[in-house]
């Protein structure tokens, strides 16, 4: 009796419009499908690379009603397609079946509506696996590749598969068809020039291709992902330096500062911490307070106190650190706290309620305690409040009202 076939936990879920509008449960369900491949393929190659096909000949079709102007679910979809095309171009597979995965993912990429898994166009050669079946699929889309892309406006147009034939040119190491193609185009599109600087590195021409990739920059061009393949081309020169020096500290932006700090310095262990903040700082001018966290978290503390003075600091930020510093280190807890009351005074901080300008005071103060400057922090405190006329502000009176009992209880009985 045969075995029962796999039934993919995913399979259901992404059925065509599953989803209506909002991004979030499709995020989640495209995380969990991602998850189920790759739990399936450590224990069976092969299967796991049905499941990768099949996952995304599904997503485009599930996601069609997803509303994607945030660029949530985009996203997620890219790293899922980064995630499970080495599942499939991994897998052992006789050509026969390549060949059924290559078709099903080229209907896939042609029904793309949205489009959603275009990306998987960057990786058709090594989806190909061989140079023999990419060279293949170069010679299928070779013409109308060659009709897209003349310069005659008459003539070309977009092609839903130009990229996938480079990328099999790549594969089948017909470098210099690929570079016909780019110099018959006479368009510097970073969609298509990235080929060309992947064929001269695998040329051995690495000066040649960062070159051609700088010479790939315009008004439209991804600027980030240029310098990125950039940077990579001399870290695997072991030309760590220049890299850093040219390229990592643009490649490396993220959601926070300090998240940025920290993967600048994952990807060069070997440079000084300090001299990475130190650069960032430069490379970022007027958004110094923003660095504040990246300091305090590196134990830069004399910095990350400078830091936030210089230009605007989340009071919020600054008391969390405070508040965490009271009792090891009450001097920058002080200085800290004192910063958040006036970038507080100033105007910054996102939905400031009463309790938080509280908290603010109390932190400030506990730390005034623990150093016996209760009094001389008061006092700060209220040359501060003097610079600001605002008699009907709620953080002035809350201040004050702090100022007023601490006064109380240090009078003598």
């Amino acid at each position: 009796m045969a075995e029962p076939k796999y039934k993919w936990t995913f399979r259901p879920r992404f059925r065509r419009r599953a989803f209506g509008w909002r991004s979030q449960i499709p995020v989640k369900r495209v995380n969990e499908a991602v998850r189920e491949i790759l739990k399936v393929a450590r224990k069976d190659p092969v299967l796991g690379a049905e499941g990768a096909v099949l996952f995304l000949e599904k997503v485009s079709p599930a996601l069609e009603q997803v509303d994607s102007s945030s660029g949530a679910i985009g996203s997620a979809v890219n790293r899922a397609i980064e995630s499970i095309v080495p599942v499939i171009a991994t897998a052992r597979v006789d050509t026969e079946q390549r060949e059924k995965w290559l078709e099903r993912l080229w209907d896939a990429y042609q029904d793309d509506q949205i489009p959603y898994i275009e990306r998987l166009g960057d990786h058709w050669g090594e989806l190909c696996a061989s140079k023999e079946t990419a060279s293949r699929w170069a010679d299928y889309l070779l013409d109308i590749t060659r009709l897209s892309l003349s310069p005659d406006t008459s003539i070309g147009g977009y092609f839903a598969g130009s990229v996938n034939c480079l990328s099999a040119l790549l594969k089948a190491e017909r470098y210099e068809e690929l570079f016909d193609l780019l110099d018959y185009s006479g368009r510097k599109w970073w969609v298509y020039r990235q080929f060309g600087v992947r064929a001269l590195v695998a040329m051995e021409r690495p000066d040649e291709a960062i070159a051609f990739a700088e010479n790939s920059r315009g008004i439209n061009e991804p600027d980030t992902h240029i310098s990125a393949e950039c940077e990579k081309i001399l870290l695997d020169m072991g030309r760590s330096d220049e890299a850093y020096r040219r390229y990592g500290l643009q490649t490396s932006r993220a959601h926070t500062f300090l998240a940025w700090f920290r993967k600048v310095a994952k990807k060069y262990p070997d440079r000084n911490a300090r001299e990475i903040l130190d650069d960032l700082v430069a490379f970022t001018p007027g958004e110094e307070g923003k660095w504040f966290a990246a300091a305090r978290h590196a134990e830069f503390f004399e910095k990350a106190v400078e830091l936030a003075g210089r230009s605007p600091c989340d009071p919020k930020t600054l008391t969390r650190a405070a508040r965490d510093h009271v009792q090891d280190r009450p001097e920058f807890a002080l200085e800290v706290g004192m910063l958040a009351l006036y970038w507080l005074l100033e105007g910054y901080g996102y939905e400031i309620r009463q309790l938080d300008v509280w908290g603010i005071y109390r932190v400030t103060m506990d730390a005034a305690a623990e150093l016996g400057a209760e009094d001389e922090s008061r006092t700060r405190i209220r040359h501060m409040l003097k610079k600001y006329d605002l008699p009907h502000s709620d953080i002035i009176r809350i201040i004050e009202t702090g100022l007023e009992e601490g006064e109380r209880n240090a009078e003598p009985e």
